[in-house]
């Protein structure tokens, strides 16, 4: 199963290896060199965001190049709108962004990795797949 990845383990790997997780950082590199990796822009622009020294983000920005953007269309945020509407009428509260995730992972097929807890609500409401880290 191919596998969209999040901002968060993304950011993980690439963006803050003092504080990197080595089972996160390990699974990603399993993940990509099993050509399973996918991304969309908002990750992308996200993950780049912030990154106020330039070698930094620029660095960052080629390792990304390797992946091709997932194109996002319009279905897509019609049904992040609905995921959204669903989960806050069951009391749960997301970001767009991760609304959008949802959405393009179920229109594809892909399971979702990602380190926000905040999804594991969001499956109890919407029919998402979560990638789970192999154990060593």
């Amino acid at each position: 199963m191919r596998i969209l990845v999040d901002t968060c383990v993304w950011s993980i790997a690439l963006r803050r290896p003092e504080q990197n997780s080595f089972s996160t950082a390990v699974e990603l590199r399993n993940l990509v060199a099993d050509n399973r990796v996918e991304i969309i822009g908002s990750i992308r622009q996200e993950l780049l965001s912030g990154i106020r020294e330039n070698s930094r983000f620029t660095k960052v920005r080629n390792r990304l190049a390797a992946f091709p953007d997932v194109p996002v269309v319009t279905e897509d945020y019609v049904t992040a709108a609905i995921f959204c509407n669903l989960c806050t009428a069951n009391g749960i509260q997301g970001a767009n962004a991760d609304f959008l995730i949802c959405a393009v992972s179920i229109r594809n097929q892909f399971a979702i990795y990602t380190k926000d807890k905040d999804f594991l609500y969001f499956a109890k409401h919407i029919p998402i797949t979560l990638h789970k880290e192999e154990s060593p």
